[in-house]
């Protein structure tokens, strides 16, 4: 059975409506590919700062690293000036990948307190010269991650919207938060159903989608094309194939943290994939009735071997 796009980036098909966020720290190549494997669309890189880019950060190409099955992948960068942006996003565009996504969105004030981010959110005029440069001058399409304006105060995100639809962005990814609000309070869908109302590009719904039921309760307040998950997918990886965690068995768990972490161990090396790998088995154990002592050997493994023998033995 030939499965149908559930909506078009451009020209380029998406076989699925949920999608794992851009997390810094989390969304690298071996997560996203896990994710991937288990029902995400598209692979979002972590967001990749320009004169990171322009200034060759070592750490570089292993964010800009994908597998050939995680596409359409998506690379999202962030600046604040937009021929930087050009520049930045032409080079990248030599690496291959389907999309690239201006970063909106992020709230952190070493981003958006330089006028990155969420900072764009305060500059129309910016974001509709960013858009314009960059959708007239890459062959792959540009797309837009946001936020719903600076604070109350400045809820703009209708404008923004508008701006990123007709200067050429060919998708919105819409966090239903402002700027202010980080990532407390709760997500304002409604303003999110106004945007996609109002455009004729996809729209993708983030923001208060922990559980499998809030999938269908977002897309249906909504009407967005997709739902992005961000940190209710970390430690349940699984909710891309539409299971909460208290549905994932032990034998499941067991076999993607393997999975996970032998993933970690070949892109990262044996030393540096264990201890990247902790801040995700925390997460996977959180729902584990484990004593103090039970998780501290866990997670203070120095060795995979280790790591995986301690797990075997617990679920023995």
């Amino acid at each position: 059975m030939i499965q149908k796009p559930v909506f078009f980036v451009r020209d380029i098909p998406v076989y699925g409506d949920l999608i794992l966020s851009p997390m810094d720290g989390y969304s690298d190549q071996p997560y996203r590919a896990l994710c991937r494997s288990l029902g995400s669309a598209m692979s979002y890189t972590e967001f990749i700062n320009a004169l990171d880019v322009l200034g060759g950060h070592p750490h570089l190409p292993r964010k800009l690293a994908y597998l050939e099955e995680e596409r359409p992948v998506v690379y999202q960068i962030f600046d604040s000036e937009p021929r930087r942006l050009l520049e930045v996003a032409l080079r990248l565009q030599e690496c291959g990948p389907d999309i690239i996504d201006i970063n909106m969105g992020c709230s952190v004030r070493c981003v958006s307190g330089r006028g990155a981010g969420a900072g764009l959110l305060r500059e129309p005029g910016k974001v509709a010269q960013i858009f314009s440069l960059l959708s007239r001058s890459l062959k792959v399409p540009v797309t837009a991650k946001m936020r719903l304006g600076w604070d109350d105060d400045s809820l703009n995100y209708r404008q923004i919207a508008r701006i990123v639809e007709e200067n050429g962005g060919a998708l919105i990814a819409v966090h239903g938060r402002t700027r202010l609000q980080g990532y407390g309070g709760q997500a304002d869908w409604e303003a999110i159903a106004e945007i996609k109302r109002s455009l004729s590009i996809p729209v993708i719904a983030n923001g208060d989608v922990s559980r499998v039921a809030d999938i269908e309760r977002i897309k249906a307040e909504t009407g967005c094309d997709g739902v992005m998950i961000g940190r209710a997918a970390i430690g349940n990886p699984w909710i891309f194939s539409r299971l909460d965690r208290d549905q994932v068995s032990e034998t499941q768990l067991q076999d993607t943290m393997q999975r996970h972490l032998d993933n970690m161990l070949d892109f990262y090396g044996p030393e540096r994939g264990l201890v990247l790998f902790r801040k995700h088995a925390s997460r996977y154990l959180r729902s584990l009735d484990l004593s103090t002592d039970q998780r501290q050997r866990l997670l203070t493994a120095s060795l995979p071997v280790e790591f995986l023998q301690t797990l075997a033995d617990l679920n023995a």
